[in-house]
């Protein structure tokens, strides 16, 4: 790309967005923000900038593309179904009813509706509120108008899916009732400042964009958010390799205690 070399066009895009693209993988972001250029028929780094600078719909699109969005719910049903087992009786064991849920880089709302959703076999609709972050402000409002598509609701237990969607046309429309108990904010898992107390975060399938060093700082960031015995579950396609060095000890695969 002629103009901007790359290193020039990360730092613009980190005055323009607060986006850090140093801590994601360099080859494949370049790849996606290349695809993305050459897209909207521009020649370079330095115009593709001067458009995001001066179109809000460019901008808003570039955020979108760049934090990748592939969510749905109850993502690998297993895991849910061992967290409605084990994981939600031992948090209310430790912790009562009134638990701090964070569910991080929470994408199209499909996790945090979800977990309302897993919670509700345990506990009063009205006792339960989840705090629900993303950096990209354009999945935060797809978050809640909470529609979505038939693919995205596949892994919905079907009496949960009766219960709590209504269908419009080809999608799926989220009760009101689910959508009261999540609180939406936008938050950069890299630079803004984390919330405390927590009982349980869910951050699935997003570090794995991440540089080692990258995933490291957040994983150390979440212990720090964590209550003792506090718990952590991750993506499938993720693992803590020195979990035990970062303050966890590991429960079951993707769960890991802050003991």
């Amino acid at each position: 790309m002629p103009g901007y070399d790359y290193e020039q066009f990360k730092k613009a895009v980190y005055d323009l967005t607060h986006i850090d693209l140093n801590s994601y993988k360099e080859k494949q972001m370049k790849r996606r923000i290349d695809t993305l250029i050459t897209k909207n028929s521009i020649k370079g780094y330095d115009a593709y900038v001067d458009l995001l600078r001066n179109d809000k719909k460019k901008f808003d699109e570039f955020v979108n593309y760049l934090t990748i969005n592939v969510s749905e719910f109850y993502r690998n049903p297993d895991q849910w179904e061992y967290m409605d087992k084990y994981v939600i009786p031992q948090l209310m064991k430790d912790f009562g009813k009134n638990l701090k849920v964070w569910s991080a880089a929470c994408s199209t709302g499909d996790e945090p509706y979800s977990l309302v959703m897993a919670l509700s076999r345990h506990l009063p609709l009205e006792q339960i509120s989840i705090y629900a972050t993303d950096i990209d402000n354009q999945v935060l409002d797809k978050a809640k108008a909470g529609l979505y598509s038939e693919k995205s609701v596949a892994s919905v237990p079907a009496d949960l899916k009766a219960k709590y969607f209504n269908k419009i046309g080809p999608s799926y429309q989220i009760s009101d009732k689910i959508k009261s108990r999540v609180t939406f904010a936008k938050h950069n898992l890299l630079k803004d400042a984390y919330p405390t107390d927590c009982h349980f975060i869910v951050c699935r399938n997003v570090l794995i964009y991440f540089t080692e060093e990258a995933k490291e700082e957040v994983f150390t960031k979440f212990n720090q958010s964590l209550v003792h015995k506090g718990l952590l579950f991750i993506g499938s396609t993720e693992q803590i390799m020195n979990y035990k060095d970062l303050g966890y000890v590991r429960k079951d695969s993707f769960f890991y205690e802050k003991p």
